[in-house]
């Protein structure tokens, strides 16, 4: 998210950093009540090491999965006043779906005007709202960020064994999470996701800032945990400089995934190892199996 009153765009320079090199004051964040039961510090009688790496196995088939499947998402965006009234919104609504030649593609079905006036949508705000909301920590990504165990927590009916989760580097035009993670112990998939995507760029006359987000997944197949809500709130710290105006801004991000539906009749679904395709026939017909319980999402 840019100050509405950035103007000139910085050179473009090599940026490498480590993990820790991330401003932690440029927000200060909201909180996301999402029902979550005591933390049991105690260790999993799984070792920690063995969990990571077939929670990320999994990971790693649902994001096979997830690319088999038309979704809609709608996203908004909104900056809030000093009496929590808006005084300002983007909001887009788009299909992910498919091309005659079965290509992935995202089509915008409704984009009224933006009237953000002191803040502007930068590439990466875009690329989070994309990508790094629904986070997927598959094998795959898994070597690019450091994962460590936290404890056992229940949210809600689902017990979730949790985890901290940190990039190891950041490299130039690539974002990443940081934060923490809840995993069924069960299905040993991502169910909450709760953080931030990093970096923020804080340089002079070019800051770029954003704020951390809850995003939460369901059962909507029978088998896999899909995103169904993001909530990110925080007051972004725009400290200015030569071409900008110093100022807080009270950001809220509301995202919706709706109406998962597999594509096509001859892609094949796996999962743990079984194909569950069910000869093209869309899951959770009367009589399949019944989802799980979803973690409660917080009330608007």
């Amino acid at each position: 998210m840019r100050n509405r009153w950035w103007l000139i765009p910085a050179i473009a320079t090599m940026l490498v950093l480590p993990a820790v090199a991330q401003d932690k004051d440029t927000f200060t964040p909201m909180p996301l009540d999402a029902g979550f039961g005591k933390l049991d510090l105690t260790q999993p009688s799984t070792p920690p090491e063995e969990i990571i790496k077939k929670f990320a196995a999994k990971e790693s088939e649902f994001r096979e999965a997830l690319n088999h499947y038309t979704y809609r998402r709608v996203a908004r965006v909104q900056t809030l006043d000093d009496d929590n009234k808006v005084d300002g919104e983007w909001y887009q609504v788009d299909d992910v779906t498919f091309d005659p030649t079965g290509r992935r593609m995202e089509k915008t079905v409704y984009a009224p005007e933006n009237t953000l006036q002191r803040v502007t949508m930068s590439p990466s705000d875009l690329q989070d709202i994309q990508k790094g909301y629904p986070f997927v920590l598959t094998t795959e990504e898994i070597t690019q960020y450091n994962v460590k165990y936290v404890g056992k927590q229940k949210v809600d009916e689902v017990d979730c064994v949790v985890f901290d989760v940190s990039p190891k580097q950041i490299e130039k035009n690539k974002r990443y999470f940081l934060g923490r993670i809840w995993v069924d112990s069960g299905e040993l998939q991502i169910v909450v996701t709760n953080g931030r995507m990093v970096p923020d760029d804080t340089r002079k006359n070019n800051e770029d800032l954003h704020p951390p987000f809850m995003t939460w997944r369901q059962q909507v197949d029978g088998h896999y945990w899909f995103p169904v809500y993001t909530k990110g709130e925080g007051v972004l710290h725009f400290k200015g400089g030569s071409y900008t105006m110093s100022e807080d801004v009270h950001i809220r991000d509301t995202i919706k995934y709706t109406d998962y539906k597999r594509f096509g009749s001859t892609v094949k679904i796996i999962y743990d190892g079984q194909d569950i395709t069910q000869n093209g026939q869309q899951p959770n017909q009367p009589g399949e199996q019944k989802k799980q319980p979803a973690p409660a999402k917080p009330q608007k």
